[in-house]
């Protein structure tokens, strides 16, 4: 019997449409289940509307991990970081894909659909799935975030 992945939740903007598309071709090639949450072509939309979603989702525990994508990543960035117990990361390239799982337990990722192309967005795509989080120390460092009040 093999172990059912848990399903992604993933959203973009219209500026990050094609790679959102390219990404559930890769997800289901793998085998990984998702949920879209739009939108379902590249007409202009306002990103926060995608990113609130997903971060929602993710924040109350309804998806373990979640995918966002606009143009440059900083925008979702911004929005899913303002939500509890997100950790979202950008990622343009490996190395910081890597630190994001290993250090910093990151559980929603995010990618610059206009900064990088379909082939690197799998493999970052690939690497935030397969790395564990090492735990220990990072862990307690995890752990001061929760401590900050706002």
């Amino acid at each position: 019997m093999s172990e059912e992945k848990s399903p992604i939740i993933i959203g973009s903007d219209h500026a990050g449409f094609q790679m959102k598309e390219s990404v559930k071709t890769y997800l289901k090639k793998v085998g990984i289940k998702y949920e879209d949450i739009g939108p379902d072509d590249e007409e202009s939309v306002d990103y926060p509307v995608y990113g609130i979603k997903v971060s929602r989702a993710v924040s109350k525990g309804e998806f373990e991990r979640g995918i966002l994508i606009c143009g440059t990543g900083i925008g979702m960035s911004m929005v899913a970081n303002r939500f509890p117990r997100v950790r979202a990361a950008l990622c343009n390239h490996i190395f910081s894909t890597l630190m994001s799982r290993q250090h910093n337990d990151s559980n929603l990722l995010v990618m610059g659909g206009r900064v990088i192309g379909e082939s690197l967005a799998h493999e970052i795509v690939k690497t935030w799935l397969e790395t564990p989080f090492e735990g220990g120390r990072h862990q307690n460092r995890l752990g001061l975030f929760d401590e900050v009040e706002v």
